[in-house]
C-alpha cells in the first residue's frame, strides 16, 4: 500500500504534497528494512513521520490567543509556543488570515530574540523547534501590555490630534491592561500599584528594559532602512524560590510593531491588515529579506509593494 504523506502539514508550513508516493511507514517505533526496493522512507517521509508522531505525544494544549498557541513542554517549566496565520485588528472585531505569516514571525522574533539576549535583555525564548514552533521558557504573564512609541501613529494620533508620522519629541512608554473583553484599556502606573498588578520594582525593571530594547531595535532596523515607529511588548515573572525576576516574553515581529521604510514611508507591519491596504504577506517578507532571513533575489525582494503585486498578477 503507497500514499502521499503531506509534509508541509507536519511541519506547520502552507500545504504542499511531495511529488512521488512514498511507502507506507511501519507501526512505531520504526526499524528500516535492509533490504528490498522501496523499504526504506526517504529522510524527508522519515523526519514527517516521526516529527508528527512526536507531536502528537506532546499535544496537551494550554491556551490559545489570537495569533498563538502554547503547549506543554518537553521538561518541566517549558512551554511550546505555535504561530498561526490568523489576523485579528480592534480587539478581534475584524479577523483573517496571512498565508505564512506564522512562519515569519516565528523566524523574526527567534532573530530579535536571540539579538536581544545577547546583550543581555533576560527573554523567554529558548530556541526554534522548526518553522512554526519555539521552545519558551514558562512565565507569569504581567497583565499588562507596555507601546513604546517614537513616532505618532495610530490610537496616539487619533486621541491627541497629532498628524500620524509626527516624530515624538522624546520616546513615550504607555500601559495597557490584557482584557480583551474591555478592549485593553490604557493605565497608569497608579492603576498598576493600586491594583497589585505588578510591584514598583518590577515596574522600574520593565520600564528599563522597555527602553533598552527600544535602542537596540531603533538601531537595528534603521541598519536596513526600517523605521521604528512604535512596538508593544509584554513581560513575565520567572521564579526562583520567593524571588520573582521580571524578562521579556511573547514575541516582537511585524504583528506588533510598527515599521515604515525610511524613505517612503511604505507600512511593512499589520497596519496593512488593519488598513486593508493589501500586501500583508509581502510585506512580512519584506522586513525578513531586510534582516537576512530570506535568500536574496529578485523574488524575494519587495521594495515597492504595489509594483510587486502587479508584477505577481495579485
Amino acid at each position: 500500500m503507497r500514499l502521499r504523506i503531506d509534509i508541509g502539514e507536519y511541519r506547520g508550513l502552507p500545504r504542499g504534497r511531495v511529488s512521488h508516493p512514498l511507502p507506507l511507514p511501519p507501526p512505531f517505533p520504526y526499524r528500516p528494512a535492509h533490504s528490498g526496493p522501496g523499504a526504506r522512507l526517504t529522510r524527508a517521509a522519515g523526519a514527517a513521520y516521526f516529527q508528527g508522531k512526536s507531536r502528537m505525544a506532546r499535544r496537551r494544549q494550554i491556551y490559545e490567543g489570537k495569533a498563538k498557541i502554547l503547549y506543554e513542554g518537553p521538561e518541566p517549566g517549558t512551554l511550546i509556543q505555535y504561530f498561526k496565520d490568523d489576523a485579528t485588528a480592534f480587539n478581534a472585531q475584524k479577523k483573517g488570515t496571512i498565508s505564512g505569516k506564522g512562519v515569519l514571525n516565528n523566524r523574526i522574533s527567534e532573530h530579535v530574540f536571540t539579538l536581544l539576549d545577547a546583550i543581555g535583555v533576560p527573554t523567554h525564548f529558548i530556541r526554534r523547534l522548526n518553522m512554526r514552533e519555539q521552545l519558551i521558557r514558562q512565565v507569569e504573564i504581567v497583565p499588562i501590555e507596555v507601546v513604546v512609541r517614537n513616532v505618532a501613529a495610530g490610537s496616539l494620533s487619533k486621541r491627541l490630534g497629532i498628524e500620524e508620522g509626527t516624530k515624538l519629541p522624546r520616546t513615550i512608554i504607555e500601559y495597557y491592561y490584557k482584557d480583551d473583553a474591555l478592549g485593553d484599556p490604557m493605565i497608569s502606573d497608579e492603576h498598576i500599584a493600586a491594583f497589585g498588578w505588578a510591584s514598583q520594582d518590577e515596574m522600574h525593571d520593565i520600564a528599563d528594559l522597555a527602553i533598552r530594547v527600544n535602542d537596540f531595535l531603533t538601531g537595528l532596523f534603521a541598519g536596513i532602512g526600517i523605521r521604528l515607529v512604535d512596538f508593544k511588548l509584554e513581560f513575565g515573572r520567572i521564579w526562583d524560590n520567593d524571588y520573582g525576576r521580571i524578562i521579556l516574553a511573547d514575541e516582537i515581529s511585524p504583528d506588533g510593531c510598527r515599521l515604515w521604510d525610511m524613505e517612503s514611508n511604505e507600512k511593512l507591519d499589520k497596519d496593512r491588515f488593519r488598513r486593508d491596504l493589501g500586501g500583508e504577506a509581502e510585506a512580512y517578507q519584506e522586513v525578513a529579506r531586510r534582516l537576512g532571513l530570506m535568500p536574496e533575489g529578485e523574488d524575494s525582494a519587495v521594495l515597492d509593494l504595489d509594483s510587486h503585486r502587479k508584477r505577481r498578477g495579485k
